[in-house]
């Protein structure tokens, strides 16, 4: 019996390693046809889920079908309608970023550094610069520009600009925590089942159960500290865990379902905590960093660096100069519009960032099949 649960490990270990392999750079062929096969079957596997809701699928499009009609019927409400519409894209686009940064499709895409974090810097050096922050209302235009009345002199304040940019924080908030969703209902299925997932993480929860009492090094007792908050705290212990930036959070969603601790009291805690009281501590620090006296300081420390100092200085008050001048003039007001070094060595980056988590996206489907496979081949052989 020891020598079977030895071989079926080191048999899991290799499986494992064979999987890790399959990645484009290594395999690109094979992995451009398992992901295109696990697409298939995951497009099957939605199609029939939603023919058994076929009653909640039909409700839906009815009602997509009336918003249409209102839509495009003219009449006095179309103000209304067009207002909706707007803000429903604005709160949709943010609330998807803020699922693709934690729902884990292979790495998960750093939407806060890449996207909300700046979104929330320009609005905070746009304010201290207009000292206003009456710039028209989200979505905004291509870029912000100051409004044309005259600013009263110290009227910004902290919580003004905390307030500009609530909508957008709190709803990124908002997906991040439905991203956090698939471990809970994963790991809840898997105990109502009485089935073992062949998941890593939930193996790898399982595990610390079993040598709780054992742990050593420092990321299992964290992970360990982090399950025994959930599990004996409960509402607030899963406040606390998300109400911070916590790695392992994913490891709260797993504990909470493999204790069949209520949805409404899972995701109503996770919410409260990432799209309100986490999402004010980082809007928060944002704003204070890129502070008009805070961005001054940091630039002129930089100039302080001996021998490289003035060449690192010049294209920070270059940019910063450049986004003074656009804040007040309009793109097409004749105004020159160059363009700096930082801003486009962001904008690789974001590429670099983007098309890196596409490809983690394929890399995973593809091992996801490779599973598949392998799953196949171990029941034949109990079969036998």
């Amino acid at each position: 019996s020891f020598a079977d649960s030895s071989f079926l490990s080191e048999r899991k270990r290799r499986d494992r390693e064979e999987r890790l392999n399959i990645v484009l750079w290594k395999q690109p062929l094979v992995t451009l046809q398992y992901f295109s096969l696990e697409t298939l079957i995951n497009l099957k596997e939605w199609t029939i889920k939603l023919w058994h809701r076929r009653s909640i699928l039909v409700s839906f499009l009815l009602m997509l079908a009336v918003l249409t009609a209102t839509y495009y019927i003219e009449g006095a409400h179309q103000q209304y309608v067009r207002y909706m519409e707007k803000k429903f894209f604005w709160c949709a686009y943010w609330v998807g970023l803020g699922i693709l940064s934690s729902v884990g499709l292979g790495t998960g895409l750093h939407t806060f550094l890449l996207y909300l974090g700046p979104h929330i810097a320009s609005v905070t050096l746009a304010a201290y610069e207009c000292n206003s922050v009456n710039f028209p209302e989200p979505p905004y235009p291509d870029q912000i520009i100051c409004p044309d009345e005259e600013p009263t002199e110290g009227s910004i304040s902290l919580w003004a600009i905390i307030s500009k940019v609530r909508l957008e924080a709190c709803m990124w908030g908002a997906g991040t925590a439905i991203g956090e969703l698939p471990p809970y209902f994963m790991a809840r299925a898997a105990r109502l089942s009485g089935a073992e997932p062949d998941d890593e993480e939930y193996q790898e929860f399982e595990e610390m159960l079993e040598h709780a009492e054992t742990a050593q090094d420092f990321a299992s007792r964290a992970k360990l500290a982090v399950q025994n908050l959930v599990q004996k705290v409960g509402f607030f212990g899963i406040l606390a865990c998300a109400s911070i930036p916590n790695p392992l959070f994913d490891l709260a969603g797993i504990t909470c379902g493999h204790f069949l601790v209520p949805f409404w009291t899972f995701f109503g805690a996770t919410l409260i905590g990432k799209a309100v009281i986490k999402m004010h501590i980082q809007k928060l620090f944002v704003i204070i960093t890129f502070s008009k006296h805070i961005v001054e300081q940091m630039v002129s420390l930089i100039g302080a660096i001996p021998s490289i100092g003035p060449s690192l200085q010049k294209p920070f008050q270059e940019y910063l100069e450049a986004q003074r001048i656009k804040l007040h003039h309009k793109s097409d007001s004749g105004v020159p519009q160059g363009e700096n070094w930082l801003s486009w060595m962001f904008e690789k980056l974001v590429i670099v960032m983007v098309c890196y988590f596409i490809l983690s996206i394929i890399n995973s489907m593809a091992q996801s099949y490779a599973k598949r496979l392998q799953q196949k081949m171990y029941s034949e052989e109990k079969t036998k």
